[in-house]
């Protein structure tokens, strides 16, 4: 859908008022989701566990924790990490896979008014230590798994930090001993009652930090406030998914994506429905889990509905509960045919970044769509080879017609505040000023999309140093530092490329030599690559080549090499690609590609 069907609009915006209930309730909230108003997280969920005290909150295996347990459990974390100097605006840094364990002890951080910082748990090294140290991180709580990995960079940390890591046993059988305090037990003895902090809190506080790779490289904090989890509650989980409390919404996507902390947390514990946790994601146990949960729901990225796709259809495919999905990425090759294989009555696709300060929701429930959002924004025309917005001879940017692609900027109000980075540098970089008109402020998302009329968008790409693949954000120089660090790369570039049958763009990378190209040693840069970056960041791809070329400004021409993908372009220049069994990089020669090309290559 290219621009929206006013008819279809007008039929199910009638079809939706149908049932006026659950968007009368979303809006009112909506209203009520003022920064200065003394409510957050916490006073929900203590409110939750008086009037719904018997519902059950939490799925995981074969756990179950009502409201009321819910928040007893995080009580007895918040006591203790309040008798460990822990109080407003201090930081914990959460370090934990998907389990019952990390959502309470991110809700016991946020009654006492501090910040939950949840860690990416595929860091590791220079960039779990950058990460910790950003935002000055005064406790750390780690999966039993990861000590090995906090131990590598441990002389790194502040001294405070040091004196302060606490780890939950983990879900399976340790293999390493572990020298740090088990918190688990530490506070079983701890008062079940409501912290006397949470109703002091007022939703303008910040509740989470999500980690994000922007464009500067390693990656940023962005700010998660109570307020925007509460404008997420309202207006995705009530006005626009609408869940009830019957609802069982499935979670397999790691809590330290925003998709799940606050899209899908805000959207149960608004509504009093129940979260089934999953411990990670699997496409072929994925429906099993669905029909075990009795899930009514998911979320998801589009990643995730690809891969659902890639596995051979089954006649059970729509032998589930599943009625609704929310999530962003869905791209429209797949949308239809998803929908029409698993059953799926609305697809509630939306626009939204963990920094942005406002949200498109498919609330509608049309194709093709990232939805539609009430607050202010535009979409201006972009110059792809210039790498900037288009200006009238006034000085101003020039809107896209509808049908149009362009650069999305999001209002700065005070209803929709820009709550930004750790690093105020960072923020100043994302806003642009009198971009329509003069002295007026808006928020750079870096994101092409098509404006599709009454008011609704669709995602087209990203743009600059960044792209996306496996879920995650890679910043191609964080990349680029972490390969330069090998003994035998001189430069290294590195970009995103297009895959077919794949979402997002798969990382590549063109590296000159300190030494003959032939005397390159692909499986020790293997190594190199597996213990320096995150699985997501590391290169599918090299173009192994003689000399970069740059512009007269000195900068890597990469729109040549991202045209060029992973297709040799010369007699000289070598291509590899990623090999994990053989733990190397290996030549991509013409079989390879035709393998790609046909989708028996996945990645």
């Amino acid at each position: 859908m290219t621009i929206i069907n006013g008819k279809q609009l007008f039929k199910n915006t009638i079809n939706l008022l149908k049932k006026p209930k659950p968007i009368i309730k979303g809006l009112w909230h909506l209203q009520q989701a003022k920064p200065e108003r003394f409510m957050s997280i916490g006073l929900l969920l203590e409110q939750q566990a008086v009037k719904n005290a018997d519902l059950i909150a939490i799925q995981f295996k074969d756990q179950r924790y009502t409201y009321e347990e819910l928040n007893q459990q995080a009580n007895q974390y918040a006591h203790f990490l309040h008798e460990s100097g822990i109080s407003h605006d201090d930081k914990v840094a959460i370090m934990l896979d998907n389990r019952p364990e990390t959502i309470i002890i991110a809700l016991a951080v946020v009654k006492l008014g501090a910040i939950a910082c949840m860690i990416n748990t595929t860091q590791q090294n220079a960039i779990l230590a950058h990460s910790l140290a950003v935002v000055d991180t005064k406790l750390l709580i780690a999966d039993e798994l990861y000590i090995s990995t906090i131990n590598d960079i441990k002389p790194k940390l502040s001294p405070v930090l040091q004196q302060h890591i606490f780890y939950i046993p983990a879900l399976k059988t340790p293999v390493n001993p572990v020298k740090f305090e088990d918190l688990s037990t530490l506070v079983s003895n701890y008062s079940l009652l409501n912290p006397d902090s949470t109703p002091t809190i007022q939703l303008k506080h910040s509740a989470f930090y999500i980690f994000t790779s922007g464009t500067t490289g390693l990656p940023k904090a962005a700010k998660m406030s109570h307020h925007r989890w509460f404008k997420s509650m309202a207006g995705m989980g009530m006005a626009s998914l609408r869940l009830t409390a019957d609802d069982v919404l499935y979670l397999a996507l790691p809590l330290y994506h925003n998709n799940a902390l606050t899209v899908s947390l805000s959207a149960v514990f608004g509504n009093a429905a129940t979260l089934a946790l999953s411990e990670k994601f699997s496409s072929s146990q994925f429906w099993n889990e669905i029909r075990d949960h009795n899930a009514t729901a998911f979320t998801y990225i589009g990643e995730l509905c690809r891969y659902l796709l890639n596995v051979p259809p089954k006649d059970n495919d729509k032998q589930h509960a599943i009625k609704k999905i929310i999530g962003n990425g869905l791209r429209p090759e797949i949308w239809d045919e998803f929908q029409q294989r698993f059953g799926i009555e609305h697809i509630n696709e939306f626009y939204g970044a963990s920094e942005c300060n406002l949200v498109f929701t498919n609330a509608l429930n049309l194709t093709h769509t990232a939805g539609i959002t009430p607050l202010a924004f535009t979409v201006v025309e972009y110059d792809i080879d210039n790498d900037e917005p288009i200006y009238n001879e006034q000085g101003k940017m020039i809107k896209v017609k509808t049908g149009g692609v362009g650069l999305l900027l999001t209002k700065i109000t005070k209803r929709s505040p820009f709550d930004g980075y750790t690093d105020q540098k960072e923020s100043n970089k994302k806003l642009f000023k009198s971009v329509l008109k003069d002295d007026d402020c808006y928020f750079d998302t870096g994101d092409l999309v098509r404006y599709q009329g009454f008011r609704h968008i669709a995602f087209v790409d990203r743009l600059g140093d960044t792209f996306r693949w496996k879920g995650e954000n890679v910043a191609t120089t964080q990349v680029e530092g972490q390969l330069n660090d090998f003994n035998q790369v001189d430069q290294s570039v590195a970009y995103g490329v297009e895959l077919p049958h794949h979402d997002g763009r798969a990382g590549m990378v063109a590296l000159t030599l300190n030494c003959p190209i032939l005397e390159f040693s692909a499986s020790e840069f293997y190594k190199h690559v597996t213990a320096a970056l995150p699985s997501y960041a590391q290169p599918i791809f090299i173009r192994l080549r003689a000399q970069q070329e740059i512009t007269g400004t000195f900068k890597y021409k990469k729109t040549d090499l991202k045209k060029e993908s992973y297709h040799p372009n010369s007699s000289d220049e070598i291509i590899l690609i990623k090999d994990t069994l053989q733990n190397s990089y290996t030549l991509l020669d013409s079989t390879s590609i035709v393998s790609i090309e046909q989708k028996q290559l996945s990645f």
